[in-house]
């Protein structure tokens, strides 16, 4: 028997029906993963499921008895208590029963006397015999199993915590009822890699149904047994993995977009037909008249799919090769080291993901990167005619009380974008933002809505560093691979801090991990690179102070006991060799603007071959100075 069954449901809020006559069935055991556009109706149907809303038409039936858990997109305002006590709240009277019970053990272990003590232990033994009877302990059980797993604090107050830590909360909530059926939308939102890949885990042995949305390929790739696509008012069914719903549903746009096409050139040809005028009055010609305004009356309910997003990035002038240069960084914030003696070289085009548990410094690193923080050890350099752009996970860039194209062009009505002039609704539509959306303020647009905008913004800002915290929360999926298109593309320098795994793998080139107690590590390549490199070691073990190294293989080559240093020449060398790259490359783009000068080709023709040799020869003396550089720094470090 099904967990729950939508037959004929529609809802509308004044537009075109955001369902129209669904139906739709969850069975016993099954992971159902619901997908389709920002703005389709994926959440107001988990609503519908839920309780939360009634639909205007149709049934939602759902049998005696079976428990709904639902997990929100938005982490709500109001919440207040312990963790504990939010994560319990939803399992009824026991949990007070409980409290009651801790209450007056404390009391026993503070206030026993002479008159107390039987009286406690009657009520203390009552307490405990309603406890045992309503299964109270293995609730409690649960409970703190859940909540060790998640690692959170049950005494910490949860208005402390922060974004990520009250979704991890929320999450334990809706776990610990073990319902039927546990409704999920974006439960991977602000968790971090760990969080994911447990909560990835223990759904999959979880033995209700789940109904998810998410954006996270991997997550849905992982543990989706069927896809269901709601798209223009409608669901459709696709059963098996996400490759099979992606190769299946491509044959179907292209399938329907033949069968249109074919439409419309018939409904062409009836409308040539109909302005004939004489033809089309004779009675033997009223039946084809009839079928021309079925024919349009087909077409006017025909409702088109949503194009895609025609994002572009505002590239400014390239950079110097070097972008920055840290130098044993260090930051500790309350006594508690972040950062501990990092060092890294980013040069121009490479594009670095950094990742870590949350609260482990990511944000902390970005700024001592850009500048905004001053290491306490340590030194940052940067390279030359930087522009930098920043996407901010909390969207603060954004003004909720004003409208949406007020805060992309910052008042104007125009844009200006790779030195083409727009007007910003204009601009804004290849955003997806219909014209009533662009004037509508930032407030009441819903989490993808906000990222389009805040995308928006960022891209109207010529841009050769683009720095990215969490881009991809609450994202539609193709709208996601078209921000991992333009980024793969992109001719500047990528710093990306994201949880998402697939997104992470096809975009950057190294890796920097936090890899606790302020240690960080780099890494060639992307997640899975990072999976496949890092150290067998369980993190709680591997770097902790006063641990032995390992013993070396037998047969492999001893450790020299005394490595190489730098000669007082070599140290000379390797101060002077950043200052003659700099120089090197400003002479290389001089050569370049000659180059591009129209009035140069008018000169006498010995110059042009000369100038050519010149940047050729430029280039490979700006190639063997980073070879050096990078000679000597291996060199050094390891002698560190």
């Amino acid at each position: 028997m099904a967990l729950v069954s939508l037959q004929g449901v529609s809802l509308a809020f004044g537009g075109p029906e955001v369902l129209d006559r669904v139906s739709l069935q969850i069975e016993p055991g099954e992971r159902v993963c619901l997908v389709g556009r920002n703005g389709e109706g994926k959440s107001t149907l988990l609503k519908i499921i839920s309780g939360e809303i009634s639909p205007d038409s149709g049934e939602v039936l759902r049998p005696q008895g079976v428990k709904i858990a639902a997990l929100s997109q938005e982490v709500p305002q109001d919440l207040s208590g312990t963790v504990f006590e939010v994560v319990s709240g939803g399992l009824g009277g026991i949990v007070g029963l409980l409290s009651e019970y801790h209450a007056v053990s404390n009391r026993l272990g503070h206030e026993s006397g002479p008159g107390l003590m039987p009286g406690l232990m009657d009520e203390l033994l009552r307490i405990q015999h309603e406890i045992e009877s309503r299964g109270g302990w293995q609730i409690q059980q649960r409970v703190d199993t859940v909540l060790s797993r998640l690692r959170l604090d049950p005494d910490v107050p949860v208005a402390d915590l922060s974004g990520g830590y009250k979704r991890r909360v929320l999450i334990a909530r809706a776990l610990v009822n073990e319902p039927d059926l546990l409704l999920l939308d974006e439960p991977t939102n602000h968790l971090d890699l760990e969080s994911i890949g447990w909560l990835e885990d223990f759904l999959r042995e979880y033995s209700g149904s789940l109904l998810f949305i998410t954006h996270d390929r991997r997550f849905l790739q992982t543990l989706a047994t069927r896809i269901v696509e709601i798209d223009r008012g409608r669901l459709t069914d696709w059963p098996g993995d996400y490759a099979t719903y992606l190769a299946r549903r491509q044959a179907e746009l292209d399938a329907e977009a033949t069968q249109n096409a074919l439409f419309d050139k018939k409904l062409s040809q009836e409308e040539v037909w109909i302005r004939q005028g004489i033809k089309a009055r004779r009675t033997r010609n009223e039946g084809r008249v009839r079928a021309l305004k079925a024919l349009r009356n087909e077409r006017q309910a025909r409702r088109e799919k949503t194009g895609s997003a025609d994002m572009r990035l505002n590239e400014a002038e390239r950079s110097g090769r070097l972008v920055l240069e840290a130098k044993g960084i260090s930051h500790a914030y309350e006594g508690r080291p972040l950062i501990r003696d990092f060092s890294t070289l980013i040069m121009r085009g490479d594009k670095i993901g950094i990742i870590g548990p949350n609260g482990s410094g990511k944000s902390t690193l970005l700024r001592l990167l850009l500048g905004s923080l001053e290491p306490q050890q340590g030194s940052v350099r940067w390279g030359t005619r930087l522009e930098v752009a920043y996407f901010d996970q909390h969207r603060a860039q954004l003004d909720d009380e004003k409208s949406v194209m007020h805060n992309v062009a910052d008042g104007y009505e125009s844009v200006t974008v790779n030195g083409r002039t727009r007007h910003i609704i204009g601009y804004l539509g290849d955003f997806l933002f219909p014209p009533e959306r662009a004037r509508s303020p930032v407030k009441v647009l819903s989490g993808g809505e906000r990222n389009r905008a805040l995308l928006a913004k960022l891209f109207t800002k010529p841009s050769n560093v683009l720095v990215m915290d969490e881009p991809t929360n609450d994202l539609d999926t193709d709208t996601l691979e078209l921000l991992e298109d333009m980024l793969v593309e992109y001719e500047g320098t990528v710093l990306l801090v994201s949880h998402d795994r697939e997104f992470l793998n096809n975009i950057v080139t190294s890796t920097v991990v936090f890899e606790g107690d302020g240690r960080l590590a780099e890494y060639v390549g992307g997640y899975d690179d990072w999976l496949r490199q890092r150290s067998p070691l369980p993190a709680a073990e591997a770097g902790k102070p006063g641990k032995k190294e390992r013993e070396p293989k037998p047969g492999s080559r001893p450790r020299p006991e005394r490595p190489r240093t730098l000669t007082f020449k070599e140290n000379r060398e390797l101060e002077t060799l950043p200052a003659l790259i700099e120089a090197l490359e400003t002479e290389l783009d001089e050569l370049y603007a000659v180059l591009g000068d129209p009035d140069f080709y008018r000169t006498e023709g010995s110059r042009i071959p000369e100038t050519k040799a010149r940047i050729r020869e430029t280039e490979d003396k700006i190639a063997a100075a980073y070879a050096r550089w990078e000679a000597l720094e291996s060199v050094r470090e390891g002698s560190d």
